[in-house]
């Protein structure tokens, strides 16, 4: 029994470091802008918005290029690397897997809006 309890622990300890190295990664790879910072430099920059096309097409930040996730490996060379990326989705989790995926590839202004789409309180334009 009491080597089963270790075994629990070593499980916990090992998910917790992953999810911390995780985290840090994340942290060195993309800036989260609050949606007033978002909205201050996206004009200038390239953004994308990684939902699929149908959520894409029930709403979307206006000047949005949508370039899924499922479709990110296959697309991820439409963005440029000279300029600064502003990514989006709809919580968070798969903008900053293309954030993780971009930096792997050389981009280095990435940058992801906090809360993604569903906090999105701006502008916003659907088909």
């Amino acid at each position: 029994m009491l080597e089963l309890l270790y075994f629990v622990i070593a499980i916990l300890v090992a998910f917790l470091v992953y999810a911390g190295i995780s985290a840090y990664r994340l942290k060195k790879t993309v800036t989260n802008l609050t949606q007033e910072q978002f909205i201050e430099g996206y004009r200038k920059a390239q953004l994308i918005d990684v939902r699929e096309p149908k959520e894409f097409d029930g709403g979307h930040i206006l000047g949005a290029r949508n370039v899924p996730s499922t479709q990110f490996r296959q697309r991820y060379k439409e963005i440029r690397p000279d300029k600064p990326v502003y990514l989006y989705d709809q919580s968070g989790a798969r903008s900053a897997r293309a954030a993780m995926f971009l930096k792997k590839k050389g981009y280095t202004q990435l940058f992801q809006l906090q809360g993604g789409f569903k906090a999105w309180t701006g502008k916003v334009k659907s088909k």
